[in-house]
């Protein structure tokens, strides 16, 4: 079996498809909970939009993710999308949801606040990582 490199057309696949997820998750499937437990409406999202700055930062973010995940990938030999979801699963849950509700719970942040903001990058991890896993490439 020849040696995994990071695919990247997978890579910037699972970039783009962090950017649909949030734009589901903060739009039709969270999002008028979000903006309620954040004490945002949408006269105040549209009249001060996220800058240029809020944007660089989730781009790098995202790209920043994904390939630490694709890197990650190739080391453990990740070959499937049932693998690479998991472990994208166990990442997410371990490293972002379970840190992001002990600080939320420390904040005082409503509850469901807190599973919406650490589950969409959860759910990320865990698509991206499916992505990455069935989509490798072999080095050679």
């Amino acid at each position: 079996m020849k040696e995994l490199k990071i695919n990247y057309l997978a890579l910037l696949a699972v970039v783009v498809l962090q950017f649909v997820l949030g734009f589901l998750w903060y739009g039709p499937l969270f999002g008028d909970a979000w903006m309620e437990m954040v004490n945002l409406d949408l006269a105040t999202i549209e009249a001060d939009p996220p800058g240029a700055g809020e944007w660089i930062t989730n781009v790098v973010a995202a790209v920043l993710a994904m390939y630490v995940l694709a890197w990650l990938f190739v080391k453990l030999n990740v070959r499937s999308l049932g693998r690479g979801a998991w472990i994208g699963l166990v990442i997410g849950f371990s490293f972002v949801l379970m840190s992001g509700m002990v600080s939320g719970m420390f904040a005082k942040d409503p509850y469901w606040l807190n599973w919406i903001t650490t589950g969409n990058t959860t759910v990320g991890l865990m698509l991206g990582g499916a992505v990455l896993g069935m989509w490798t490439k072999e080095k050679g």
